[in-house]
């Protein structure tokens, strides 16, 4: 006896048909699903089988039904909460899209998938998972229970090209003033930190500022995962590795910035600083290697003394010897964020140096409204 065809594509459908076709060892190909699906239905319709195959073939690729949000210029982040929701960020924050999944197996299912294509183990006995994707996406997922009241999957898209300072001075990013200073410290080789808040524009800012570096100068970059996409004719990109199950093959952002050092960088930059290798950036920039820089989270200019401090206290380092290198090194901070409509801007630019108490402070030079 077979069962009734529902009238839409269905998730018990659909795991009838993928179960029947992996125990045949079949393909996801017209005939095979048609055969999957007379199996237990019965009488199928050439069109319903053709719309199981789109949606299987979907599943298949890439990031499967996010893959449609991925595939557009303007997108920068995808997620997925645990409610099934869809998140997106094209440039004005993130916005919820109806959800492309059925039920909690569909994205678990997706977010297993992925983490397979990024060669990383991602189950109920590993149940996290942080890697890249062959076209540089960068995926994290975490698994229900550990996740609430589902399984979380974000992913963020790579930087297809750096943008220009002067289109970013075209769209409002950035003010004229604001421009001849970045101009300024990118051609006096000034160290300096990009810092703002997660998506307000940290790597798209400082790949800006390195394709404005002088071409014969050698840029060595170093990063947790890369992101960093300048237009420079000489880069050269380190990438941090996790370990792997076993707990081997861990190389760190510190290994990497210590290898860099040999390899003659007229530049170097750490894409991100959010641990000890701190320490090792600030003794670079302070024992001849000029013009470097690096990104920091921090929610403002004012922010960016204790965020130091509390990274070089993960390096072993108290917080006045962390003050005191920084205070030597870095020469500019250039602050990052959204402004009340959403948009990208370069709000602030800033220098370290000690206020009446004997503390490590920042003091504004330029601000957006100026």
């Amino acid at each position: 006896m077979t069962a009734s065809l529902p009238e839409t594509i269905t998730p018990d459908l659909l795991d009838h048909v993928r179960t029947r076709i992996a125990r045949q060892g079949l393909g996801n190909g017209p005939e095979a699903v048609a055969a999957a699906m007379r199996s237990h239905y019965g009488l199928v319709s050439a069109g319903m089988v053709l719309k199981v195959v789109e949606k299987l073939h979907r599943e298949s690729l890439d990031a499967g039904p996010l893959q449609v949000f991925l595939d557009r210029d303007d997108v920068t982040d995808v997620l997925v909460n645990g409610d099934l929701s869809v998140w997106v960020d094209s440039g004005a924050g993130l916005c919820e899209h109806p959800s492309v999944f059925a039920n909690e197996a569909e994205v678990r299912r997706l977010a297993q998938r992925l983490a397979s294509i990024a060669g990383r183990r991602l189950d109920d006995a590993c149940g996290w998972v942080d890697g890249r994707l062959p076209d540089g996406t960068r995926l994290h997922a975490i698994l229900a229970p550990l996740a609430r009241p589902g399984t979380l999957i974000s992913l963020r898209k790579p930087s297809q090209r750096a943008p220009r300072l002067s289109e970013l001075e075209h769209s409002g990013a950035l003010s004229p003033t604001m421009s001849r200073a970045l101009r300024q410290i990118v051609a006096t080789r000034k160290a300096f930190l990009v810092t703002g808040a997660t998506g307000s524009g940290k790597t798209t800012m400082l790949s800006a500022l390195l394709s404005i570096v002088d071409p014969r100068e050698r840029i060595v970059i170093v990063e947790d995962s890369a992101e960093l996409a300048p237009n420079h004719p000489h880069v050269v990109s380190l990438e941090g590795r996790p370990a792997n199950v076993e707990g081997a093959g861990l190389v760190t952002m510190r290994d990497l910035i210590r290898q860099s050092l040999r390899m003659r960088p007229d530049r170097l930059i750490v894409g991100e600083v959010r641990g000890a290798e701190v320490a090792d950036m600030l003794a670079a920039m302070n024992t001849g290697h000029e013009g470097g820089a690096a990104t920091l989270h921090a929610n403002s200019p004012r922010d960016v003394p204790a965020r130091l401090a509390a990274l070089g206290s993960a390096a072993g380092m108290a917080r006045e010897t962390t003050w005191l290198q920084a205070e030597a090194a870095i020469d500019r901070i250039v602050h990052v964020g959204r402004d009340a409509s959403g948009q990208r801007r370069v709000l602030e630019l800033a220098r370290l140096e000690r206020n009446a108490m004997g503390e490590l402070a920042a003091t504004t030079i330029v601000r957006h409204e100026d």
